[in-house]
């Protein structure tokens, strides 16, 4: 039998449980249904970036890995990263049990938040780790290689890499790695995933021409993606500041200051370097440097003086740019999140190094230190290198066996001809956009569309596999 949290129900039914551990506990739980509506923002930002073949898609993968992430993080995901301060690995805290043995949580934590308040706000993080994976193969994948993968990521992968720095293990107590808030834990990890699907998933057909020059495929909705973006943003305001686990020690409202700051100058960063190089205001590098900056000062926020947080961001939003047209050169990353989270989530990690205030490091983190420009010393940035490459390759060298693993028994891609007519009606047996694929006869109560509008088969969509069938 599983029991529950029966010290907090027993003092909960009392009236007698502290009002710190209720308003800390509320505060966190707000903040994480915040982050759980970055959920919506993925969803909107990936449907925008994809072709109106494939719309559809993007909401079944998003709904099913959030369920997916949610079971296997309460039965297994959790204890072992939060469920002691082993140096690898938690051992309490299956199913969310014996809350006595979570060391973060209430009553061990005695002015902390309650454990199944902990476990929603980690959970979430998972699932926004999972989604970063997820984000880079649109278009297609076969929709069971992210059962597969759920599973994993949720249970071994992201618990893992959490617990070593989240949850007190080797790399926070023994390196000292500072991450407030999940650059490398969140952002490094979600990239690293996504690297070993993409180099055995391969591009989009029709991406890489004959002399191995990209083509451009266009996002068939540029306001879904801005709306995306946004929700995102509006996320990042539980990401970060609820990553305090306190409402009490009057940090939160900086960090949401900080956080806001980051975004805004990787916004204008992106967009100045974009329009030096193309003349134009493009709006996708304006999202991603929106996006770049965000997750560039998550690992920092709770590190660093307000003054720091423009320079950061806007550093992302630099390395963004450049980084989304180089990996393009070679890697079909249709939104980005190679650069706009790996890169950026390194720069972001490095940045504690970096900028990190002395008294801040010692509030967060006892035994880190302050950044090479706040102390002279290099020591900080030392330790932030060594949690970006043993998280990177811990995270890739797992995934690249799973996926391989799958791609041998299950095959990781759809087939020409399905990729061809598009993810919605080839794995899902539904159009998002009926109107504009169905044809024009069975189109019951819809307004007549003409065939040239509806796209997405046909010679419009890949002329080799139609003239192949």
């Amino acid at each position: 039998m599983i029991l529950a949290d029966a010290t907090t129900d027993t003092l909960g039914f009392a009236g007698r449980l502290g009002a710190d551990v209720g308003l800390n506990s509320a505060w966190v739980m707000v903040a994480a249904v915040l982050v759980m509506f970055m959920q919506a923002g993925f969803a909107m930002l990936e449907i925008g970036f994809v072709r109106g073949k494939n719309a559809g898609s993007v909401v079944a993968k998003i709904l099913v890995n959030f369920a997916l992430a949610a079971l296997g993080f309460y039965a297994v995901g959790f204890a072992l990263a939060f469920g002691g301060d082993g140096a690898l690995l938690g051992t309490h805290g299956f199913f969310v049990a014996h809350a006595q043995d979570i060391p973060l949580a209430f009553p061990t934590n005695r002015h902390g938040v309650t454990a199944e308040t902990l476990w929603f706000f980690e959970f979430v993080f998972c699932a926004v780790a999972l989604a970063i994976v997820w984000g880079t193969t649109l278009e297609r994948i076969k929709f069971g290689v992210y059962i597969v993968y759920a599973i994993v990521f949720s249970t071994v992968i992201y618990p893992v890499v959490a617990h070593w720095i989240f949850g007190g293990g080797w790399l926070a107590t023994n390196i000292h790695v500072q991450d407030f808030a999940g650059s490398i834990v969140v952002d490094v990890c979600g990239a690293a995933g996504a690297l070993a699907i993409l180099l055995q998933l391969g591009p989009r057909r029709g991406k890489y021409g004959g002399d191995g020059r990209p083509h451009a495929i266009p996002g068939h909705n540029m306001p879904l993606f801005g709306l995306g973006v946004l929700i995102l943003w509006l996320g990042w305001f539980g990401f970060n500041p609820g990553s305090t686990l306190t409402a009490l020690d009057g940090r939160f409202p900086t960090i949401a200051m900080i956080t806001q700051l980051a975004g805004s100058a990787g916004v204008v960063a992106a967009m100045v370097v974009m329009y030096a190089k193309t003349k134009t205001f493009d709006i996708g590098m304006a999202g991603n440097g929106a996006i770049a900056g965000l997750v560039a000062i998550t690992g920092p926020a709770g590190y660093i003086d307000p003054w720091a947080a423009p320079i950061i961001g806007a550093v992302a939003g630099v390395i963004v740019v450049y980084g989304v047209l180089a990996i393009d050169q070679r890697i079909d990353d249709p939104v980005g999140a190679l650069a706009a989270h790996g890169l950026a989530g390194m720069w972001g990690a490095i940045a504690c190094g970096l900028f990190a205030a002395p008294r801040l490091a010692h509030h967060n983190l006892p035994g880190s230190r302050g950044g090479l420009l706040t102390t002279g010393s290099l020591h900080q940035l030392g330790s932030q290198l060594v949690g970006i490459a043993a998280v990177a390759a811990f995270t890739f060298s797992v995934s690249y066996a799973v996926f391989w693993l799958v791609g041998k028994t299950y095959g990781l891609r759809v087939s020409a001809q399905d990729e061809n007519a598009g993810l919605d009606i080839s794995e899902h047996g539904m159009y998002g956009y009926p109107e504009q694929f169905i044809p024009g006869a069975e189109l019951v109560g819809y307004g007549a569309v003409p065939a040239g509008l509806r796209l997405g088969t046909g010679p419009m969509s890949d002329p080799e596999v139609t003239a192949g069938n």
